[in-house]
């Protein structure tokens, strides 16, 4: 089937492709639900972005109120006609004029609305709103009669067309007809549910084409409308192996030495000031650092609050949001219900284009919604941020009552990766400790780490274990100073025994050197007695040989 989209934001991917081309669409809610200004953006994006002129047929408003009107949404009506891009028509009809009688038509109507698409050109039509155009009448045979003739007359003249409707008691419409002869028909819900208002948006029906059939969140603001398909994201987004540091050197030690997986979503949760949002400024700060843009959503401090207590940590947020890398989009979470922030989100990301996005608390949002809604929100927002490739990092408020356990427990089982950030007290101190809950895809550290936030920045320190258990803070310093003397006193008790060892060598290198000596002079002793005998033999055998021969010679 040939569609027309309509360039709102979100409209065309649920409907995949637009609205029944050279066919009729209604649009129907209650008072204030954004049908006039659905029509309206409807025939601008047709006229400044597809090339396709416009009608606007009006039977309540006065075309100069209407112009006025839309000027909150950036749109100059006026400019527009003046191009011979949009023509506004409004058509007076008073009720206590009309009269009925059996040959009511609407051949006035026909004659006025084809002169002026004809003077234009025209690709798109709206008729807002059709109650009016019918006020007076009660007989369902006439009315039904002059709907059809309408309808079929705008299909013949191959115009896109949208007619407002007023949403009636029990029926789609004040007189229950008209969704029946649309081709299709799409509902504008306005909800308020805790004084928190909500707008809705869901296709009843679609003749010929397939469609989203869910209710969805969609937010008017002074850009005009945008509608989030929060069903029509699926599990098959890419991933990415690069890793990106967490902006804490100890901290991507924890994590295999690398940090985390660029487009994963992490959560940091703690109890109040175990420095959440230290870590999240952290992040955001080497998002920067690395040339690349990050939003940072904050539903508790202000912008300027976050930036003055950063720099007790050695943090310059402020020369990254003059260098247009860092975006604060501040507000309170009762400003809007779930659907509504999630819409602003999207907005806000797809404007700015961050490779990294921050939100601080998660938690806070629970004043606006359920557990479960909450819940449902994130995972909507983690998939499309993913989709996107965009990393995100969460901090959640852990308190010490169901809500949190549901609401921690629950979001952590969503993120690729869950930083637990914990009070450590003791001996009167109380400190903080670090743990890796989790983290997908990557070899981690298991072992707690103390967490130390000082003015030079954020860095993990390996605890201590004495006989009490892990110590922290002065207890740690404490441990280590003992543990320095400790090393001193080994070293001067190892230094005493090497000089008592040394002694003692010596000692006995000199009783071994006495006793030598003595071995010797012994020896020597020994050796002479042993020589003179010797000689004293010898010569007594030259003697006696000398006699011996004398005696022979006489």
């Amino acid at each position: 089937m040939p569609k027309s989209p309509t360039g709102i934001s979100g409209l065309d991917e649920i409907t995949q492709g637009g609205l029944p081309a050279g066919r009729p669409t209604l649009i129907c809610g209650s008072a204030g639900s954004g049908k006039t200004l659905f029509s309206i953006e409807f025939l601008v994006r047709g006229a400044l972005d597809y090339n396709e002129p416009g009608i606007f047929m009006g039977f309540e408003e006065k075309s100069e109120e209407l112009a006025q009107n839309v000027t909150s949404l950036g749109i100059d009506l006026n400019q527009l006609q003046h191009d011979k891009l949009i023509k506004l028509d409004h058509v007076h009809i008073e009720r206590s004029e009309i009269e009925e009688t059996g040959e009511y038509d609407l051949d006035g109507l026909f004659i006025r609305l084809g002169y002026a698409i004809d003077s234009i050109g025209a690709k798109r039509v709206v008729l807002d709103t059709i109650e009016n155009l019918f006020a007076g009448l009660t007989n369902q045979g006439i009315l039904r009669a002059e709907l059809r003739r309408l309808f079929e007359w705008l299909k013949q003249k191959k115009v896109t067309t949208i007619i407002t409707g007023e949403k009636g008691d029990g029926t789609l419409t004040r007189h229950g007809l008209e969704e029946y002869v649309s081709d299709c028909v799409i509902l504008l819900d306005h909800r308020v549910n805790n004084q928190i208002s909500t707008r809705l948006l869901r296709i009843i029906k679609y003749r010929g084409s397939m469609h989203g059939t869910n209710e969805y969140p969609f937010l008017i603001n002074e850009k005009g409308i945008s509608v989030l398909p929060v069903t029509s994201l699926t599990l098959d987004h890419p991933v990415s192996s690069e890793r990106i540091s967490s902006g804490i050197p100890t901290l991507d030690k924890m994590l295999d030495g690398k940090g985390f997986f660029r487009g994963s979503s992490i959560l940091v949760s703690g109890t109040a000031g175990t420095g959440k949002t230290s870590i999240a400024a952290s992040f955001a700060n080497e998002s920067c650092l690395r040339n690349e843009r990050c939003i940072y959503f904050a539903f508790e401090e202000s912008p300027l609050q976050i930036i003055r207590n950063m720099h007790s940590i050695g943090l310059d947020l402020q020369k990254h949001i003059d260098k247009g890398l860092l975006k604060f989009q501040a507000s309170r979470p009762t400003l809007n219900g779930l659907e509504m922030h999630l819409v602003t989100i999207h907005n806000q990301i797809k404007e700015f284009k961050p490779s990294a996005v921050i939100v601080d608390p998660i938690t806070n949002l629970i004043t606006v919604g359920s557990v479960s809604d909450v819940k449902s929100m994130l995972m909507r927002l983690i998939d499309f941020l993913q989709a996107e490739q965009i990393t995100v990092l969460f901090t959640a408020l852990s308190l010490n009552n169901v809500v949190n356990e549901q609401t921690d427990e629950g979001v952590s089982s969503l993120v690729d990766a869950w930083l637990l950030v914990r009070d450590l007290e003791a001996n009167g101190e109380r400190n903080r400790g670090m743990y890796v809950m989790k983290s997908r895809g990557m070899k981690h550290s298991n072992q707690v780490r103390e967490f130390v936030i000082t003015d030079k920045g954020l860095s993990m320190i390996d605890v201590y274990l004495g006989p009490d258990g892990v110590l922290t803070g002065s207890a740690r310093e404490a441990q280590q100073l003992q543990e320095v003397t400790g090393t001193v006193l080994r070293e001067h008790a190892v230094s005493r025994k090497d000089r008592e060892i040394e002694r003692k060598r010596l000692v006995l290198e000199s009783k071994i050197a006495s006793l030598k000596e003595e071995f010797e002079s012994v020896q020597d002793e020994l050796n002479k007695t042993y020589i003179e005998d010797e000689l004293r033999k010898e010569v007594m055998d030259k003697n006696r040989e000398q006699m011996t021969r004398s005696r022979h010679n006489e």
